[in-house]
């Protein structure tokens, strides 16, 4: 599907990844971004994802027939808020977001009064590199998005957003919100606090220099996610806290079921432990599944 306009509202690594494979597959007449800094501008410019860059909310939505905030979480609500006033009837409006219950709670009601729809998607696509010059055209190629419709959900809407996501490369997936949160609370959320926590543990100043100098492949690929936004992941651990808790409970059971065969010098239990695990990733990674970088 060609829009004539796509409107990015917040344009750092997702919204300047969609701008750029937009732009590369043709799939609008026009594409808008909006900005909150001045400084902003001229990094759209030079990574070249957009038609223009606006800090004009109201200009970059007029007239869009799809709209994608890309703005953190806990932003959404009060930007959409604001941007109401120049939306137009029958648009499509969806997010990036890596949480989607709240989101769609917040959002749903308050853009069909606008006479347009929102679906929530989630491309799970990224990288630890935040910002517009880090955008890459490939960005979404192989990836999962999932899309998160409702009882609510026009089903032209959904179709047109799923369309949308497979022509950037995407493969898409449908879950309701619910489902999607649990699910990325165990796959995605959880594997960014493990490596936020072992960073910080680690890299104790402390004793810094001779431990740094060991930390070697292992530990950097381990950790390679905790140099994500603190920001962005404050929110999302909030946004999904219920699910999120119930995910590390798990997994500290787990650690403590070792911790206690660790003690007991228990070769049996050990050898098992990390049996299972290589049994599993082993059987994850034949099957194709996608890596996603997010």
């Amino acid at each position: 599907m060609k829009f004539r306009k796509i409107a990015i509202i917040g344009v750092g690594l997702l919204g300047g990844s969609i701008g750029l494979a937009v732009k590369k597959r043709r799939l609008a007449r026009e594409i808008a971004g909006y900005v909150r800094r001045p400084a902003s501008l001229a990094d759209c410019e030079t990574a070249g994802a957009l038609d223009y860059a606006t800090t004009d909310l109201l200009a970059a939505v007029s007239g869009a027939d799809l709209v994608i905030l890309c703005t953190p979480l806990a932003q959404m609500r009060a930007i959409t808020t604001q941007l109401l006033a120049a939306l137009k009837p029958g648009a499509i409006v969806t997010d990036v977001g890596s949480v989607k219950a709240s989101v769609v709670r917040d959002l749903e009601t308050l853009v069909a009064r606008a006479g347009a729809t929102f679906v929530g998607s989630h491309p799970m696509a990224g990288a630890e590199k935040t910002g517009v010059l880090a955008a890459r055209v490939d960005l979404f190629v192989n990836a999962i998005c999932v899309v998160t419709p409702t009882a609510k959900s026009s089903p032209a809407a959904v179709r047109a957003l799923t369309e949308f996501w497979n022509s950037l490369g995407a493969r898409t997936l449908q879950f309701s919100p619910g489902e999607h949160d649990a699910l990325v609370s165990r796959t995605s959320h959880l594997p960014h606090v493990v490596a936020a926590a072992l960073a910080a543990q680690v890299l104790q100043p402390q004793g810094l220099p001779a431990r740094s100098a060991l930390c070697a492949t292992g530990f950097r690929d381990t950790t390679r996610i905790a140099s994500g936004s603190p920001e962005m992941w404050r929110d999302i651990a909030l946004a999904n806290r219920k699910n999120l808790g119930r995910a590390l409970t798990a997994y500290i059971t787990e650690l403590g079921k070792f911790q206690q065969a660790l003690a007991r010098a228990d070769q049996k239990t050990i050898t098992r432990f990390f049996e299972t695990a290589k049994q599993r990733r082993d059987a994850w990674c034949a099957c194709g599944a996608t890596h996603s970088p997010e």
